[in-house]
């Protein structure tokens, strides 16, 4: 059956609402791990004093703060996400850091309510490959960007590249928890393949795009901690966990613990590598 865009809209807005407290509670354990993807993006964007820069997908809002010290008191930082309680997330976080240059907002990627040419980078990391309509939001960035501005991005690639999320989602899908995805369907691996990242970014009005691998190393201290990551941060996976009933949910609990044994290492904690693309365009 094909995905209805609408509803998957609805749902992804509410599911990304329900993880933001998870998300805000496990910022730490998840910056520690990606960081480097951050550092990439901020650098590849080179923000300049007095720019503004605009963050879609922020979520708690890290990247975004690591480039508001680059544009200073004289630019702006516009920290963005569709769900508002993750916008909200990001300005605790943003007023616990004393950020004073920075716009919280909630903005619809594939419809933004921003005026053309209004701001001179976008950085958006793992937000793309879950857009409904990923073509209309790189058709909106590139309106809102203006001419000469850079665009920094992060999708994860192919799923035998990312077990830390194939493995969980393949036992989903071999239950019968979770449809098999579909072709050009939003999902982790969607923008996995550098053709189908060029398509998208080049018929949206961008130059050819330059793409750079960067491994992360996933690590958790035990299987518990395998599975609050799950259910608290890793959107569409958890939203097909939150809807099974009781007895399924148990279950698939414990195939999800079986088929990653192969993360564990000889101290009982669990490692599981990760490839995430950076794109870059202008």
């Amino acid at each position: 059956m094909e995905m209805d865009l609408d509803t998957y809209r609805q749902e992804s807005r509410e599911t990304w609402d329900r993880l933001a407290p998870g998300w805000e509670d496990r910022r730490e354990w998840l910056m520690d791990i990606t960081g480097r993807v951050n550092d990439w993006l901020a650098q590849a964007v080179e923000p300049r004093p007095g720019q503004t820069v605009l963050d879609l997908a922020a979520g708690t809002g890290d990247l975004g703060f690591a480039i508001a010290d680059h544009v200073g008191p004289d630019g702006r930082m516009i920290s963005s996400d569709f769900s508002p309680d993750m916008v909200e997330a990001a300005r605790r976080q943003g007023e616990a850091l004393g950020a004073t240059n920075v716009e919280y907002r909630v903005v619809d990627a594939e419809r933004m309510e921003l005026e053309d040419d209004s701001v001179d980078g976008v950085v958006c990391r793992w937000g793309y490959m879950l857009m409904a309509d990923p073509a209309a939001a790189l058709a909106e960035t590139r309106r809102v960007l203006r001419d000469g501005g850079r665009v920094a991005f992060a999708v994860w690639a192919t799923p035998e590249r990312n077990p830390w999320a194939a493995v969980p989602g393949t036992t989903l899908v071999r239950r019968g928890n979770r449809p098999p995805p579909e072709p050009g369907a939003p999902g982790l691996f969607s923008m996995g393949e550098p053709a189908r990242i060029r398509d998208l970014v080049t018929e949206a009005g961008f130059g050819e795009p330059h793409t750079v691998e960067i491994p992360v190393l996933f690590r958790w201290p035990d299987f518990d901690d395998v599975w609050d990551s799950l259910v608290r941060l890793a959107g569409p996976l958890a939203q097909a966990i939150a809807a099974l009933p009781p007895d399924e949910h148990e279950a698939t609990r414990a195939a999800i613990e079986e088929n990653t044994a192969s993360f564990r290492v000889d101290d009982g904690s669990y490692a599981a590598p990760g490839v995430t693309w950076g794109v870059l365009t202008r």
